[in-house]
């Protein structure tokens, strides 16, 4: 949630918000409104029950006549009270409502428009030229086959379209990428952790993904628990009602857990291959900081993503995302896409947002300075998504007889092997 002060304070710059990101700007009116009856109906209680509170010591002191009138009194303003705290409740519902579902102020430094106005902010790496080296290079479908790394198709017959099994090779790859990001997390000083798939309804609301990305969550009806589609979902929650003392922020967690997409929308989309899939490895950092310290954090985040990819020796762009492709909780945010070139074009990779106190402020976390408690700010960073890391790996180190050679940094946890070898 925003700080309704701001709000108060400065409606039309949450209006400009709304409307950069191509979201409904009549709220910002609504729930100016909802928290004027919030506040006056509130008013109206306390004045109430200060009038039932006087009343009663004056039917203590009075008798005959005057006595009976102020019973009466009583009973009528007992009335009146109960349906002022019903007004105030009703009226606080609706302004919490309207609260929780307006999106995060976008940062002024996020570039303005729809998906495809995000800014380029650098390129690394150069695509190889695979005329130049004589050959078509495949698909990471195809050397998913001839490495006997991929299976996709019973991957469909089992659990139906966009879902895979990682064999062989393929198996050990997701391993070592899990660990090597570990590894570089724990470098850091970010505290690995293995998060649950499996949460509340109060954690997946708290991070937000329970409004615009709602149609993408799984969600156990039966059990009213959701799978988690990242584990900033489980981290964030983490620390849910509680205060954090300042000295101990920044707090650094590394969590590794399956995410599980609905991707809906998405028909006709990547359907081949595992670039877009409902089930898949992640490892996610997230951290906990002051508001103040979380625009360097956010940098800090990106480096370690591109320090990552850099090591994998992988050519990518690093994006500024425009405002209407940010999501409710970000206030701004960066992709790294990945070259993939069979598509001749960067697909996105990993992915750091700054949330500054939207999610704090949902889930109840605090940070106490010099004895008081404020909302603190929340980060989260994808340091690897397996499936589509996989993807760019083969297709940008394969070579003609269809192995591939393994990034240096890559093989010490692939037992010292240098490259992927086909299958016999």
């Amino acid at each position: 949630m925003i700080d309704l002060r701001l709000l108060r304070e400065d409606p039309d710059r949450v209006r400009a918000s709304q409307r950069a990101r191509g979201e409904d700007v009549d709220l910002v009116d609504a729930l100016l409104a909802a928290d004027e009856r919030r506040r006056s109906s509130g008013s109206r209680f306390d004045e109430l029950r200060n009038e039932q509170r006087v009343l009663g010591k004056q039917v203590a002191q009075a008798k005959g006549e005057e006595k009976a009138a102020l019973l009466e009194r009583t009973k009528q303003l007992a009335a009146e009270v109960k349906a002022a705290d019903a007004a105030q409740a009703e009226a606080r519902d609706e302004a919490e409502r309207l609260l929780r579902s307006l999106a995060n102020l976008i940062d002024p430094a996020a570039p303005v428009g729809g998906e495809e106005d995000f800014v380029t902010l650098e390129e690394i790496g150069t695509p190889r030229d695979f005329a130049a080296e004589g050959f078509e290079p495949r698909d990471h479908v195809e050397l998913g086959q001839i490495l006997g790394a991929i299976d996709t198709e019973r991957g469909a017959k089992v659990a139906g379209s966009r879902s895979y099994y990682l064999t062989g090779v393929g198996a050990l790859l997701e391993l070592a990428l899990v660990n090597m990001a570990i590894a570089q997390a724990t470098a850091a000083g970010f505290i690995p952790m293995i998060t649950p798939t499996l949460v509340r309804p109060a954690a997946m609301d708290g991070t937000g993904f329970l409004g615009q990305a709602a149609e993408n969550v799984y969600h156990l009806a039966e059990d009213d628990r959701y799978l988690v589609g990242t584990s900033e979902v489980p981290l964030a929650a983490y620390h849910m009602d509680e205060i954090i003392e300042a000295d101990k922020l920044p707090l650094r967690y590394a969590g590794y857990s399956s995410c599980f997409r609905r991707e809906a929308g998405t028909y006709g989309k990547d359907t081949r291959g595992i670039i877009r899939v409902h089930q898949f490895e992640k490892v996610e950092m997230f951290v906990y900081t002051s508001p103040e310290e979380a625009e360097a954090e956010h940098r800090r985040l990106l480096q370690w993503e591109k320090d990552f990819l850099n090591a994998l020796e992988l050519p990518y762009r690093v994006i500024d995302v425009a405002s209407g492709d940010l999501g409710a909780s970000a206030a701004r945010k960066f992709d790294i896409e990945a070259w993939i070139p069979t598509q001749g074009k960067y697909r996105e990779v990993t992915s750091t947002s700054n949330t500054t106190e939207y999610q704090s402020r949902r889930l109840s976390i605090r940070m106490r300075e010099e004895g008081k408690a404020r909302p603190l700010a929340t980060l989260n960073g994808t340091l690897v998504a397996v499936p589509r890391t996989i993807v760019a790996i083969l297709e940008n180190h394969q070579q003609a007889d269809g192995s591939v050679v393994l990034p240096e940094a890559l093989r010490p946890y692939l037992g010292g092997r240098t490259t992927l070898d086909p299958v016999k």
